[in-house]
C-alpha cells in the first residue's frame, strides 16, 4: 500500500510541473520581466521546470511497477498518471487562469476518462 500511494503521490508532484512547465508559460506572459524574453528563453525556462517533473515521474514509475516490486502494471500506471494529469489540468486552469471556465462537457469528459481508469483496473 505504501508503494501505490507513494507512486501516486509522486506522480501528482510530477503532474504538477508538467503543468506549470506546459501552460505556466502563458500566465507568466502577464509579468514584465517576463513579456521580454523570447522564445528559446521561454523553452529553457519550461525545461528546467520540467527537470523536476521527471525527479518525480521516474522514480515513481520505478516504484509503482509491478516488475520491481510495485503495484501497477505498466498500463495501468500509464492511465494513473493521466488520470492525474488531466485532474491537475483542471485545478491548474481554474485556479491560474480565471478566464476559463468548466463546463458540462468538460465535466462528462472527465467522467468517460475516470471510467476508462476503473475498467483497466477492473480487468486485473
Amino acid at each position: 500500500m505504501y508503494k501505490g500511494l507513494a507512486t501516486i503521490g509522486m506522480l501528482v508532484l510530477s503532474n504538477s510541473f508538467m503543468t506549470l512547465a506546459w501552460y505556466g508559460h502563458l500566465k507568466f506572459r502577464e509579468m514584465k520581466w517576463f513579456e521580454a524574453l523570447g522564445i528559446f528563453a521561454i523553452i529553457l525556462i519550461s525545461w528546467g521546470i520540467a527537470f523536476f517533473e521527471y525527479c518525480f515521474q521516474v522514480p515513481a514509475n520505478r516504484i509503482g511497477f509491478l516488475g520491481n516490486g510495485g503495484p501497477f502494471s505498466l498500463v495501468q500506471l500509464k492511465v494513473i498518471q493521466e488520470a492525474i494529469s488531466i485532474t491537475v489540468f483542471v485545478f491548474f486552469t481554474l485556479l491560474v487562469f480565471k478566464n476559463e471556465t468548466f463546463r458540462i462537457n468538460h465535466l462528462i469528459g472527465f467522467v468517460f476518462l475516470m471510467l476508462a481508469v476503473y475498467f483497466i483496473f477492473k480487468a486485473d
